[in-house]
């Protein structure tokens, strides 16, 4: 397979038709078209269907794409990082992570990363939901508590757990009367398992707030409006200064934050870079540690 042809077509598919990677990457449109023909050619598939204005990848383009984009990465920065004398990371590196992490420490990391690697390019977006590493082209997605994937690798680098907490001045019910609550999105329990010094008890609830985000709960927790399921980190300053108040721990397993990166990938030197950088920001991975770290 012709290696110069390969990363014409990878070129094209990033920028999704000709004229765009034309303009990219300052070389002349018909010499791309050509070159991708050849490639099909050579293949015996059709790797793109063309339409009037529109380009877009076959399943089996597709699966090229896919397969050989991060290997061309990786054979252009070892290109470079010979031609160079050394391994410094560089080029550009997309990490996707969650909503809470990212509104409380992602920007100071990605801040402190971008001064220690000015070689790299760093983009950072913020989701909860699962996304594809390899089709949305993630070098590495920080998750919590994320399902078995045999297709990626990784490590837990944080560990945090949930609390009930509330204000001073909002009582626990006593009994079977529900404490009124405020939840995050649809959350639908009726029922707060917690456990406290004493031993395991349940808290029935009645939701008297919904919010979308768990910045917004801690903030209204702090105005007195209900109790609330929060991680350790993001109200251990609170419950120091008495603006808050435990009411137990919330039955069930730890919050445990994890780095992953595709399997079949050899792990790139700006990957290895911010995974570094991740544990000398929280060399012990502990609840206290990101409560300092957001705390600044």
């Amino acid at each position: 397979m012709d290696l110069l042809a390969l990363a014409d077509f990878n070129l094209v598919a990033r920028h999704g038709g000709f004229g765009k990677a034309a303009r990219a990457a300052g070389r002349p449109k018909a010499t791309l078209s050509r070159r991708v023909s050849d490639l099909e050619s050579s293949l015996d598939l059709r790797l793109f269907e063309r339409g009037g204005r529109s380009l877009k990848l076959t399943e089996e383009g597709r699966a090229l794409y896919e397969r050989t984009g991060a290997l061309l990465t990786e054979l252009d920065e070892t290109a470079a990082a010979i031609a160079s004398g050394g391994d410094k990371p560089r080029g550009r590196l997309r990490i996707n992570a969650p909503l809470l992490f990212s509104q409380t420490a992602m920007g100071r990391l990605a801040a402190g990363f971008a001064l220690r690697h000015p070689q790299v390019r760093l983009e950072v977006t913020t989701d909860d939901r699962q996304v594809d590493m390899i089709e949305e082209g993630f070098d590495l997605v920080i998750r919590v508590n994320p399902d078995p994937d045999e297709s990626l690798v990784g490590r837990i680098f944080l560990r945090d757990r949930m609390l009930v907490v509330a204000s001073p001045t909002l009582k626990r019910p006593k009994g079977n009367l529900a404490a009124p609550a405020i939840v995050r999105g649809d959350d639908a329990a009726a029922i707060w398992d917690i456990r406290r010094s004493s031993g395991p008890s349940r808290i029935a609830v009645d939701p008297v707030l919904r919010l979308s985000s768990l910045m917004m709960v801690r903030d209204a927790v702090r105005a007195g409006v209900g109790a609330a399921r929060l991680p350790l980190s993001l109200v251990s300053h609170d419950l120091a200064e008495g603006t808050l108040v435990r009411w137990g721990d919330v039955e069930g397993p730890d919050i445990a934050l994890w780095t992953l990166y595709p399997s079949r990938r050899l792990l790139s030197a700006r990957v290895s870079a911010f995974l570094d950088h991740l544990k000398d920001a929280f060399p012990k991975g502990t609840p206290d540690e990101l409560a300092a770290y957001i705390r600044g």
